[in-house]
């Protein structure tokens, strides 16, 4: 009985002492919100939420075209400026609080409500950037219940304090100390990484692909060299995060670099004279360009080791990257489409050759594909010349200009020879073919063989 009495006298008395400490807080609250102090902060507070709210919309009007939700298949920076401006009110909120905290412990000023809407402030900040930017529900789900609340912690100035607990929560394995905090660590900032990599990718495809003069090949490349460097980044980033020693992990890579470069030389090789084919842009896509080895193609490709060209009967070369760097190429047409050719043919010496040439050039010049007309340029016009003397005739020949290679779909040549060949039947002009005279010296020979036959 006397322990039952004890111990509803030490309730009654730990009661009393917490009903003490609430009334005590809520004279202090009471106190604080009574204050001048507190009516003086809190007309600062709504003082300059007012003000950044009327500067944002002030700024959102000068940014009409931003400020205007983008329609389907806009630019990406456009989509994403707009997404932007929902952060302009809690920016400049964040600032004029910040300078308010400022100048308050400047003149000693009792600021824990303008402290207090700083780190309101700041959230509310975090949390816009998070519905703008991240569309991941999941990802965003953990940024407002984990980051958020870490920052929150961190504003107040109790992370530190959770930070050391977490740190004496740890168990070695070997030489390696694995503690809470260094997994908590790597967990929340390995998300953060992933996400703004995930981002930062989409957002440089987008970028790069968007970009008007760059063929398709060309931003594929890109995009590929983009995503391989923030890989790269974004890796090296999260292991300083997770505490590893980046200066052996240099020298290690430095040897395994020196290994797969005299191992994958030729591939590097090829890699770099891509791009550098890329950025010079010595190549582009459907120039026709013939190799020194004497292969000739259309390029239709641009891969990371090797270019694909394409040849008149439908095959396709593969050719090495660093083969356009290292060799000689004629590029026919990477400066101007128009290309000149010539098809040969030879009259009989008896032939008008002033009243043919102006015959020929007439004929050939009626053809789709050539170049002429009185507009064209005199030295872009058919040209009708004489060669050579032959043995059994005039050599002459016709030059002619046109657009693209004279060979596959633009085959012209075997036509312009067909034209020539019946312009001549048509107006008598006979083509010569070799012809010999035999002449008989001593006929006394001759005569003995026929009575010798006889």
């Amino acid at each position: 009985m006397n322990s039952n009495e004890n111990h509803a006298e030490s309730f009654e008395v730990t009661t009393q002492s917490l009903s003490t400490t609430l009334n005590n807080y809520v004279v202090v609250a009471q106190e604080a919100v009574l204050s001048m102090g507190f009516v003086v902060q809190l007309s600062i507070i709504l003082t300059i939420y007012l003000f950044a709210f009327l500067l944002a919309g002030q700024i959102r009007l000068r940014l009409g075209a931003i400020n205007k939700p983008p329609e389907q298949g806009a630019h990406t920076l456009k989509i994403l400026a707009h997404k932007l401006t929902g952060i302009i009110f809690p920016i400049l909120s964040i600032s004029f609080l910040k300078l308010s905290t400022v100048l308050g412990e400047q003149y000693q000023f009792d600021d824990w409500l303008l402290n207090v809407a700083l780190v309101v402030a700041v959230l509310l900040f975090l949390n816009t950037l998070v519905r703008a930017l991240v569309d991941s529900k999941n990802i965003a789900t953990f940024m407002r219940w984990v980051v958020l609340p870490v920052v929150f912690l961190h504003l107040v100035g109790i992370l530190p304090g959770i930070v050391a607990v977490m740190e004496s929560m740890s168990i070695n394995v070997g030489n390696v100390e694995v503690s809470s905090y260094g997994v908590a660590r790597v967990l929340i900032f390995g998300v953060i990484l992933f996400w703004l990599g995930r981002a930062s990718r989409n957002v440089g495809k987008e970028l790069i692909r968007n970009h008007e003069k760059l063929d398709v090949t060309t931003k594929e490349v890109f995009t590929k060299v983009f995503e391989v460097a923030l890989f790269c980044v974004m890796f090296v980033l999260l292991l300083n995060i997770m505490g590893i020693n980046l200066t052996a992990l240099a020298v290690f890579g430095g040897a395994v670099g020196v290994g797969l470069g005299l191992g994958l030389q030729s591939i590097a090789s090829n890699f770099i004279s891509g791009i550098i084919i890329l950025l010079d842009r010595s190549l582009t896509i459907g120039d026709f360009v013939e190799l020194e080895d004497g292969s000739k193609g259309f390029v239709r490709e641009f891969r990371m080791r090797y270019t694909v060209l394409e040849t008149y009967d439908g095959k396709d070369i593969l050719v090495p990257n660093e083969k356009f760097i290292n060799s000689l190429m004629i590029n026919w047409t990477h400066k101007d489409p128009k290309q000149r050719y010539r098809i040969d043919f030879s009259v009989a010496y008896k032939t008008d050759i002033r009243a043919m040439c102006d015959i020929i050039k007439e004929a050939v010049g009626q053809h789709p594909q050539v170049i002429s007309g009185e507009d064209i340029p005199f030295e872009e016009r058919p040209d009708c010349e004489i060669d050579s003397f032959g043995d059994s005739g005039v050599n002459m020949f016709v030059e002619f200009w046109m657009i693209g290679i004279d060979d596959g779909k633009n085959r012209v040549g075997g036509d312009l020879l067909l034209i020539v060949f019946e312009t001549l039947r048509e107006h008598n002009i006979e083509i010569p073919f070799p012809q010999r005279e035999v002449r008989v010296l001593d006929n006394s020979a001759i005569t003995m063989r026929n009575s010798t036959s006889e």
